[in-house]
């Protein structure tokens, strides 16, 4: 019988707000508050991993700061 693989980190609904990204492993959100649902981040954060991408979609996603 094959085991289907759970994915580490997983994205959560927060009523009114937006998606937030869960990490199973250590219990804990990772990043900030995401206003649409964060496919992009799941799919690099589950898959290879490359810090660069990561990167870049976090900076495309903050808020500016004045």
């Amino acid at each position: 019988m094959v085991q289907k693989s759970r994915a580490r980190f997983v994205a959560k609904a927060i009523p009114g707000e937006g998606w937030r990204v869960w990490n199973r492993k250590t219990e804990r959100w990772w990043g900030e508050l995401c206003k649409e649902y964060p496919a992009t981040f799941l799919t690099e954060l589950n898959g290879p991993k490359r810090s660069p991408e990561l990167v870049t979609l976090i900076k495309r996603t903050r808020k500016p700061r004045r």
